[in-house]
């Protein structure tokens, strides 16, 4: 079987073949890479760390995501769009992150530029959305291979948010995020997670304030 194809694991589920046989990156393929993602905050968080990532595997950035909380306030963007020289110095000196100067200025850059959207409007969640008109693209791919690196839809994405201020937001990176937060559902049709993602419902992780 083509490393690209579905996997049957020991569990009797074909899944995508990208978490392998990891405990913890099947836990994040099965509930939550796919599953549409509405919530302003939450996608904002998702953005960073997909920025992040660049240059690096997901699973790396997965592994940190709980330091990343902790060192970035919950990514809560009112906080970081204040960060100044002495957060940023503890930042670059916190070991359980990416210690990246560039991508960490891009999370304030991009921060302001949330609040932005959010106090202007359109909001941040309805502004990628509409890139999809409300809903996820469910795409029919049989194997890893044929999934692309982007597509037009994250160009005019990655262009959008770059008007505004984003960083780290190149159509490659837009289009993992996509993927991940469920505006399209790349998921291989032989997945079990293919049919059910997009009926499921993310539990907000932060409680409004």
């Amino acid at each position: 079987m083509s490393k690209s194809a579905a996997r049957l694991h020991p569990d009797g589920k074909m899944r995508c073949p990208w978490p392998g046989e990891d405990p913890f990156y099947v836990a994040y393929h099965d509930t939550e890479w796919g599953v549409p993602e509405y919530d302003d905050r939450a996608l904002y968080e998702k953005l960073i760390l997909d920025g992040f990532q660049a240059g690096l595997s997901w699973i790396t950035i997965l592994r940190k995501r709980d330091n990343f909380r902790r060192a970035f306030d919950d990514f809560r963007p009112e906080k970081i769009a204040r960060y100044d020289a002495k957060k940023i110095h503890a930042l670059m000196n916190d070991a359980g992150i990416v210690r990246n100067r560039a991508k960490i200025d891009g999370a304030i850059a991009s921060a302001k530029s949330y609040l932005d959207i959010m106090e202007k409007g359109p909001g941040f969640s309805k502004l990628l959305w509409d890139f999809v008109d409300g809903r996820p693209k469910i795409s029919r791919f049989k194997t890893t291979a044929s999934v692309p690196a982007s597509t037009p839809v994250s160009v005019k994405v990655s262009k959008e948010l770059s008007s505004r201020g984003f960083k780290f937001v190149g159509p490659t990176i837009v289009y993992a995020f996509m993927q991940a937060t469920g505006m399209v559902n790349d998921h291989l049709v032989t997945c079990f997670c293919h049919e059910n993602c997009g009926q499921k419902r993310r539990t907000p992780r932060l409680k409004a304030k």
